[in-house]
């Protein structure tokens, strides 16, 4: 019995380690690395620029607020609301959308989902690759697939900026037409865009990394009263 308690502890312990390794191993996408900086308040707001323009008119991010935004990305109520406030006029409300959900059914095949913690469901790779990723096919009502997530509902409304890509007979994708963006204008685009998903999905990151340094130094100079403490404590034992 007890031999038998032990197998099932080690196997869960076992299972915790090699899962997500086995997973990815077991994916035949190949991501791109992107490099989140939640501490470049510039590529923040490029992103929240991006965001707004092009993602807020489909897909919400009901766990954001338009004041808790601005006030993280360094931007007073007053740049908020001329520059990243167009589904809505009061400052403390969330990101919330105009379009109903059977209507989004209606002509996407299901409601697009909401973006407050799409970071941290798919991880910023997969959002940067995802974003990258669409090319042509005549075959999809919206004229457009997608080699991260295939058959997506979803069109691929930068276009204008990246222009159109194909894909080849070995499944890589090369330009079709040219966008308003070079590939690195694009790219840099998309990144900026990521940096401001990935911290909508943890706002508060930004002020824990920010205190954390201090913490450290805190522990550190702790660990030296301590060990003075304890000697003094032990002197007269040993």
């Amino acid at each position: 019995m007890k031999m038998s308690k032990f197998a099932v502890i080690f196997a869960l312990l076992f299972s915790c380690f090699v899962q997500q390794p086995l997973f990815a191993a077991s994916s035949q996408l190949q991501l791109d690395s992107v490099d989140i900086d939640l501490s470049d308040k510039a590529s923040l707001q490029r992103g929240a620029r991006t965001f707004m323009n092009y993602c807020l008119s489909c897909h919400s991010a009901a766990y954001m607020r338009y004041n808790r935004m601005g006030k993280d990305l360094g931007l007073t109520d007053e740049q908020v609301k001329e520059s990243l406030m167009f589904a809505s006029d009061k400052i403390g409300e969330t990101m919330t959308i105009a379009m109903r959900s059977e209507d989004a059914k209606k002509w996407f095949g299901a409601v697009p989902p909401d973006l407050s913690v799409i970071s941290r469901a798919r991880g910023t790779d997969w959002l940067y690759t995802y974003f990258r990723s669409f090319y042509l096919d005549d075959s999809k009502i919206m004229g457009s697939n997608n080699l991260t997530f295939k058959d997506v509902g979803m069109p691929h409304v930068l276009w204008q900026k990246q222009g159109y890509l194909q894909k080849s007979d070995d499944g890589h994708l090369a330009t079709a037409s040219k966008g308003d963006m070079t590939v690195d204008e694009y790219d840099l685009m998309t990144r900026d865009l990521v940096n401001f998903l990935a911290y909508i999905g943890e706002p508060s990151k930004i002020q824990r990394l920010a205190l954390g340094k201090w913490v450290l130094i805190y522990l550190a100079l702790f660990f030296f009263v301590a060990y003075a403490m304890k000697k003094a404590f032990w002197e007269d034992i040993h």
